[in-house]
């Protein structure tokens, strides 16, 4: 682990001249960490530009809604065996963890109990990670809201000593995060202009698993990979939206480059039992919930957000609804306005924050370069 003391900015960060001139609005950062690089299985970790999808019908029953674990189990087995192209699961999962490591789950409970990374699939990890020789008690899920993880219920779940983590145990809360890592931004006047770590991460833990669901976003357009493991580990986030305006376009990406964040992240695992179409990141309306039943994994957040793109556009157009690219001001609605209508916005949404992350050296974003392994499972 460094030491050394680092101020980054978007240049340092690697963003090249021709992605920082794209917009004329793209905000100035000071990113301030102890931490630098950290081995080579960080973002976009051992894998790039590949990922590995599997769609299995029996995985999740809407009308119950329930999940089946035995299913969940073979989806995420088959993955972790073809993305790593080792014999069994167990070898591939021994790719990645070792009994010394302190492993962190990012949940995303943000449109919980509806729509969340599923107890099932959060399950099978564990289960995996304990056969590979990680105590149970070096195990911790975490997310940033209490009342949204509680919704949940994933104790049941769980074998006894896993740990979980609500990082704002009153909303506000700043006491689990981290003062020395944080990035630095004012973007419309706001009185409090840094996002710091959470704590655990830079304390704590020796890797990741990011747990992302598939769903649209109001603002960033779709909200993966990528938005849950940067917005989900920082606190004071919100604040990149205010009116129509967001600064989702770069400010996703900057975070989840930020060390240690970036190098301590090394596989990502998308929860597609079910999904939002519209609304998201929240469901509060039944009929823009969607049930793909994939599941997807690599260790390139920008490849498995590129996907997701693709499905969640196309799920809108058959709905008939418009695009996630859609910028027109006269879109724009607020309130139940947009929460009811999926032919509205209720920011400009951003969802070239993906293809910005990439200039960031994040992963791949051309589908051309993408290898996309898919499976499925009667």
């Amino acid at each position: 682990m460094q030491r050394r003391h680092f101020l980054q900015t978007a240049s340092a960060l690697g963003l090249t001249q021709a992605a920082s001139a794209a917009r004329e609005d793209v905000p100035k950062y000071r990113l301030v960490t102890p931490y630098g690089k950290e081995g080579n299985m960080g973002m976009p970790g051992l894998f790039p530009g590949s990922l590995v999808s599997v769609h299995a019908p029996k995985s999740f029953d809407p009308a119950a809604d329930k999940a089946d674990p035995a299913t969940v189990e073979a989806m995420l087995d088959r993955c972790m065996a073809a993305l790593t192209g080792e014999k069994t699961a167990a070898a591939a999962w021994r790719r990645f963890f070792n009994p010394q490591d302190t492993v962190g789950i990012k949940l995303n409970c943000s449109g919980a109990p509806q729509i969340m990374s599923h107890p099932s699939v959060v399950a099978a990890i564990v289960k995996n990670l304990v056969a590979v020789g990680v105590p149970a008690k070096n195990i911790w899920l975490y997310e940033r809201f209490p009342d949204q993880v509680r919704t949940v219920g994933y104790p049941s779940w769980l074998p006894e000593g896993v740990n979980i983590l609500a990082a704002e145990t009153s909303r506000g809360s700043l006491r689990n995060y981290d003062p020395r890592v944080y990035a630095e931004v004012n973007f419309f006047g706001e009185e409090d202009t840094r996002s710091c770590l959470v704590r655990l991460i830079s304390e704590r833990l020796t890797k990741i698993i990011n747990v992302p669901n598939m769903k649209d976003h109001g603002a960033s357009g779709v909200t993966g990979c990528l938005k849950n493991i940067a917005y989900g580990s920082f606190h004071n986030v919100a604040r990149s939206h205010h009116d129509a305006k967001t600064n989702t376009l770069t400010f996703i990406g900057t975070l989840a480059a930020m060390e240690p964040l970036r190098s301590r992240t090394v596989l990502h695992v998308m929860d597609g039992l079910k999904g939002v179409w519209h609304g998201g990141p929240f469901a509060p309306v039944p009929r823009f919930r969607f049930f793909p039943r994939r599941m997807l994994v690599g260790t390139d957040p920008v490849a498995i957000d590129r996907v997701l793109l693709d499905v969640i556009e196309a799920k809108r157009k058959a709905e008939g609804a418009i695009s996630v690219w859609d910028r027109d001001p006269r879109s724009l609605k607020r309130g139940r306005g947009f929460r009811d209508d999926p032919n509205s916005n209720n920011f400009i949404r951003e969802p070239g924050h993906i293809e910005y992350a990439s200039t960031l050296g994040l992963g791949t974003y051309d589908m051309a370069r993408i290898r996309v392994q898919e499976f499925g499972i009667e």
